[in-house]
């Protein structure tokens, strides 16, 4: 399959394992030059050439700084990030009551601020391009929330919402936005903790 994506510069943000090593694998596969991406900078090196990537970027995109650091790493090396996949995320099962404001601000941090960071770097590139792809990973939990995972969902929520607006924004400048919304997803390690249990009871309660 042909997708027009032959040597086009596509950043994949957490694309060490999952969803995101299998989108950057993908991207390879469709003639990319793919910038994988991971906290820690052996496994982010392993997923490059486990794939074939073009590059392979380590940092913590939970830092305000880091995703600025990580767009100019990828545009010195190869240029202008044209596509990006947002797919950075924490998922993890605990009752609402159980949760602190800190609880909330670090979930907020990872699975929304990256986003809006990542964007926010890319942006210039794309606009004086005029044009650019971004995709933004969400959740079905974004849409009918998950109850054991209640920071999760809401932050995945907001996800959906950033998408919206962020192609409203920008379709003047040629510039694409969209999220989607994946369900559960076996990884190699297994379900993310909570998933499974939660997908499990979810369906349960539609069978009732």
């Amino acid at each position: 399959m042909d997708l027009g994506l032959k040597d086009r510069i596509c950043l994949v943000t957490a694309s060490t394992a999952g969803i995101g090593l299998e989108t950057a694998r993908q991207l390879v596969a469709e003639g990319a030059r793919v910038v994988v991406n991971g906290r820690d900078a052996d496994r982010a090196e392993q997923a490059r050439v486990e794939v074939g990537a073009a590059l392979a970027v380590a940092c913590d995109l939970s830092d305000p700084g880091a995703a600025d650091q990580l767009v100019a790493e990828t545009t010195a090396a190869l240029g202008p990030v044209q596509c990006l996949v947002n797919n950075v995320g924490d998922a993890y099962q605990i009752d609402f009551e159980e949760l602190t404001d800190e609880h909330w601000n670090a979930m907020w941090q990872v699975n929304v601020m990256s986003y809006v960071r990542c964007i926010r770097a890319v942006l210039p590139g794309m606009k004086e391009a005029g044009a650019g792809t971004i995709v933004n990973v969400s959740s079905t939990a974004g849409k009918r929330p998950s109850t054991g995972m209640p920071n999760y969902s809401v932050t995945k929520a907001a996800v959906l919402s950033l998408s919206r607006l962020v192609a409203d924004l920008y379709a003047k400048h040629g510039i694409r936005c969209n999220a989607v919304a994946p369900g559960p997803t076996r990884r190699r390690r297994g379900w993310a903790k909570g998933v499974w249990q939660t997908s499990r009871r979810r369906a349960t309660v539609r069978r009732v």
